[in-house]
């Protein structure tokens, strides 16, 4: 199985009035997610314990394992980059009825929840990723990973909405300060409809 970059569901320029250019996209689509796919095509074709796998059964299979680490870099990032393309929209920032309900039940309120994954971004030292996440009690949660890190790998919940918080993320658009980032990217680029067809 070779694994590919996948195809942008909106233009490159689709983001720009809401805060992500397109130079952003271009390199951080482009070329960072495109090097990690072809990164992990290496590996796989390296190894055959790997091959015929699907990306979950790599990211599951490499997590943890130090002879492994290479490969959940790459599979990691791919898998999670996949995720945040998705968790991006033009129209993005408006919360439908039954996510806002899961949010408000689960943290007390919208704001309280944009409060706390702020926080879990803004405080994630160094490269990683912020998430929104389903507990397997069905609650919803928050939590932070370094690095290609996620929620799958650890089995912490299932990823509703994940934000790159790697400078080459926000760098272009707002130099050094991720907190304005952040929250551009909970009020105008959150795809939360993409966040509630996430939930089980």
């Amino acid at each position: 199985m070779t694994f590919e970059l996948p195809a942008l569901s909106y233009s490159h320029s689709a983001l720009a009035e809401r805060g992500m250019s397109q130079e952003t996209l271009e390199l951080h689509h482009d070329k960072h997610h495109q090097a990690y796919v072809t990164a992990l095509n290496g590996f796989v074709e390296g190894n055959a314990a790997l091959q015929g796998k699907t990306l979950e059964e790599i990211n599951a299979l490499s997590y943890g394992d130090e002879a492994l680490a290479g490969v959940f870099n790459q599979a990691g990032q791919h898998w999670n980059h996949i995720h945040f393309w998705n968790a991006l929209s033009p129209n993005g920032g408006g919360i439908p009825g039954t996510l806002e309900a899961k949010l408000t039940e689960s943290f007390g309120s919208v704001e309280e929840f944009k409060a706390a994954f702020k926080t879990a971004a803004t405080t994630q030292f160094g490269s990683g990723w912020a998430w929104l996440i389903q507990k397997a009690d069905g609650s919803l949660g928050v939590t932070k990973t370094p690095n290609g890190v996620n929620p799958l790998a650890t089995g912490e919940g299932t990823a509703l909405l994940g934000l790159d918080v790697w400078e080459h993320s926000y760098y272009v658009d707002f130099r050094n300060r991720r907190p304005d980032y952040v929250t551009n990217f909970l009020d105008s680029l959150a795809n939360y409809e993409f966040a509630e067809s996430n939930l089980a």
